[in-house]
């Protein structure tokens, strides 16, 4: 029996369909094995069994074919293969898996790319499968086609008025109406803009449209599409100065579908493509939007040196790029019936004069500094809250880093607030999210990467603390308060004896002070506050950690003196971290008691008190002399002393202080490390003759054994 790895998307896809099946997996890991795919294999993760030679067959199309069959097309080591893989059910797992290759395997040329590398995007509907891909092995012809067992329709070859150096992002059918020959489908890419000379310049992103039953012309663009069109998409940011800064390369997109079929949103991930500014930005479209971008008025240039304006001349009819049905009239029983007029028109003319503009003319997402990290795909999730509905997007970077994040309009204001919930981590090593697919039947998210997959709650409630506050200044909109925890929010009339009826919740402004009956924690009273003891040596380093559970909260530092106490600030030894404060410095003056307090639309928290000893570097070298008695400085031995070792500590927490002077970055560590060994040693010798004098044990009593505490600070013992 033959296993053979398979990239990660099969998984993925069947999570998407919501297949009510389960896999069979084998192997080890994030490492997804089925039976019997001896062609069709791609190297997954690092725990698999390392290939000789490298892998060079890659999965690039992976479709639902019908209800029992999945088309797949993979590289085929630069000889493009296709196959149908029948797809079992859960009752009929056995050893093989629920996996099967038919017998017959065909060329994929014209369906699958050469190269993995290559830009590819494919959806399949009504057995007819759509792609955009680069068809030949140098890449020089790029084209959308439309696949079934009759036809083969395709974009003209050479001709750079429709495709100029794309790169295919999406494609999606969407319906305009319930005249099903009236579908259309969309195509999303970037491409290469020319100037008069004929020099490629700027990117642009795009999106095509063609007609879902485009037969091509009679007698010209015969097996061409005899529909399609394209404008621009913009995504942009207006400028002070008048100027817009523009995002024009298309990382990635997302059409969320609701109940209304017709009228999807689509999200969009753009990059800059400046060498000197780059930033990332989520725009949002609408399909009316996009409609009447393709139902306005065409582009036009005389001559090639010439620039694009509005088409002033007569349209034929019927207007080029409309589809051949009903709601149009019906007078044509398809596109090869069409005039040439038309097919002429269409052919000159595939470039639409009006672009397609962002929801609110501005971006929902804008990132101008992401630290030199990429952002490579989104998925978004539409939630509803006790306020309204929320798009949740989910964003993948290339450090295995998935951002949750949320944008709240302001109608009075026209601005975006944008609410960062989460940063998920999703695998160790940091590679780059290649794909990310929400489930919301199973309320989980598939994140996949060339190391694996991995399934990843959309909701972690639990995770914003048992605290009503707390939970509602996460603003997430799928956690609401239930009067005992912060747990999942469902919506009035979604009820069962497990979700209690007591909610509280408010994302738009996470007003913590009113929802929680105004339980304002006051800066005098530190019930609730964790407490800790930190131990620094003097001219060293130490970090008091203190991390807010909400990512927008304000982090305030206060030290306690006496009934007073007074705001710590930032200076050239303290310096105010995310982790925590920072002394790179601490002297004796600095101990004392530090509050770290949270302040997040006008709610104070009190998350901790950390108690600073300071350990003077004297004492420190006098403990580590070579003529002291280490059984001398034992707790109550020596007045004046500050550092004592905790009793009988187990063989697992005697190198508690070597962590601790990582920590402080103490820089006589010898000397203290031979102190502290003298001394364990030492109380060793002493319990060693304590046990001499001691009973045996009766019969039937058994010794108890001593369980030391792992990471144990030591203790303190004041002055007398």
């Amino acid at each position: 029996m033959t296993y053979c790895t398979i990239k990660f998307s099969i998984f993925a896809y069947l999570i998407s369909l919501q297949f009510k099946m389960q896999v069979q997996i084998f192997g080890h890991g994030n490492t997804l094995q089925v039976t019997y795919l001896p062609y069709l294999t791609s190297p997954l993760s690092p725990s698999a069994p390392p290939l000789q030679p490298e892998c060079a067959n890659y999965i690039k199309v992976l479709q639902q074919f019908n209800t029992t069959h999945l088309l797949a097309c993979g590289t085929g080591a630069f000889n493009p293969l296709c196959a149908t893989i029948r797809v079992g059910h859960a009752g009929q797992v056995s050893r093989v898996g629920i996996f099967s290759l038919e017998l017959f395997v065909e060329s994929g040329r014209g369906r699958c790319p050469y190269d993995h590398n290559s830009p590819i995007t494919s959806t399949l509907d009504r057995g007819e499968l759509y792609i955009g891909l680069y068809t030949d092995y140098w890449e020089n012809d790029a084209a959308l086609c439309r696949l079934n067992n009759q036809s083969y329709t395709r974009t003209e070859r050479d001709n750079r008025q429709q495709l100029n150096e794309p790169k295919f992002i999406g494609s999606v059918v969407i319906p305009d109406n319930d005249d099903r020959d009236d579908d259309k489908v969309y195509f999303f890419f970037t491409e290469r803009g020319m100037d008069a000379e004929g020099v490629n310049k700027a990117v642009y992103t795009r999106v095509g449209r063609v007609c879902a039953n485009d037969q091509g012309g009679q007698r010209m663009l015969v097996n061409r599409w005899s529909s399609f069109l394209k404008t621009r998409l913009i995504c942009s940011v207006a400028g002070s100065n008048g100027i817009d800064t523009h995002f024009d390369e298309l990382e990635d997109v997302f059409v969320l579908k609701n109940k209304d079929e017709k009228n999807p949103e689509i999200f969009g991930l753009f990059s800059t493509t400046s060498a000197v500014f780059q930033g990332y930005a989520v725009c949002v479209y609408h399909m009316d939007v996009v409609r009447a971008a393709f139902n306005g008025q065409f582009a036009h240039r005389e001559r090639p040196e010439h620039h694009w304006t509005p088409y002033k001349g007569r349209v034929p009819y019927p207007r080029p790029g409309s589809c051949a049905s009903k709601v149009n009239g019906g007078g044509f029983l398809g596109s090869k019936e069409f005039p040439d007029e038309v097919l002429r028109f269409v052919r000159s003319h595939p470039v639409m004069s009006s672009p397609v503009l962002p929801l609110h003319n501005k971006p929902v997402l804008l990132q101008t500094e992401p630290g030199g990290r990429r952002l490579t795909q989104i998925a978004v999730d539409r939630v509803q809250a006790q306020d309204g509905h929320y798009h949740v997007l989910y964003i993948g970077r290339d450090d295995s880093v998935v951002l949750k994040v949320i944008s709240i309009y302001n109608k009075d204001t026209d601005t975006i607030e944008e609410v960062l919930l989460e940063e998920l981590q999703v695998f160790k090593v940091p590679v780059p999210i290649t794909e990310i697919i929400i489930s919301a039947k199973r309320q989980q998210l598939y994140v996949g990467s060339e190391v694996g997959v991995a399934q990843v709650r959309l909701h972690q409630c639990e995770l914003y603390g048992s605290e009503c506050a707390d939970c509602c200044l996460a603003r997430d909109p799928y956690c609401a308060w239930d009067g005992l925890t912060c747990s999942r929010y469902y919506p009035a009339g979604v009820y069962t004896k497990k979700h209690r009826r007591f909610r509280r919740q408010d994302v738009r402004h996470g007003n913590a002070v009113q929802l929680c009956n105004g339980l304002q924690i006051d800066g005098e009273k530190y019930q609730g506050a964790e407490e800790r003891q930190v131990y620094g040596v003097e001219n060293n380093s130490t970090l008091l950690e203190c991390t807010p559970r909400s990512l927008q909260a304000r982090v305030l530092w206060y030290i306690q003196r006496g009934p007073d106490r007074e705001e710590v600030r930032g200076d050239e030894s303290i310096v105010m971290t995310t982790h925590g404060l920072l002394f790179l410095i601490v002297r004796i003056g600095d101990a004392g008691m530090y509050v770290c307090q949270t302040v997040e639309h006008g709610y104070v928290h009190t998350l901790l008190r950390v108690t600073l000893h300071v350990l003077g570097g004297e004492r420190v070298n006098l403990h580590t002399g070579s003529n002291s008695d280490p059984t001398s400085r034992l707790p109550g031995a020596l007045p004046g002393s500050s550092l004592v070792p905790a009793p009988a500590p187990g063989p697992t927490s005697q190198l508690w202080y070597k962590e601790f002077l990582q920590l402080i970055g103490y820089r006589d560590t010898q000397r203290l490390e031979e102190y502290c060994e003298r001394v364990w040693c030492s109380e060793k010798r002493r319990r060693k003759i304590k046990l001499r004098y001691t009973q045996p044990l009766g019969r039937g009593e058994r010794r108890a054994r001593g369980r030391g505490e792992p990471h144990r600070t030591p203790r303190h013992t004041m002055d007398t």
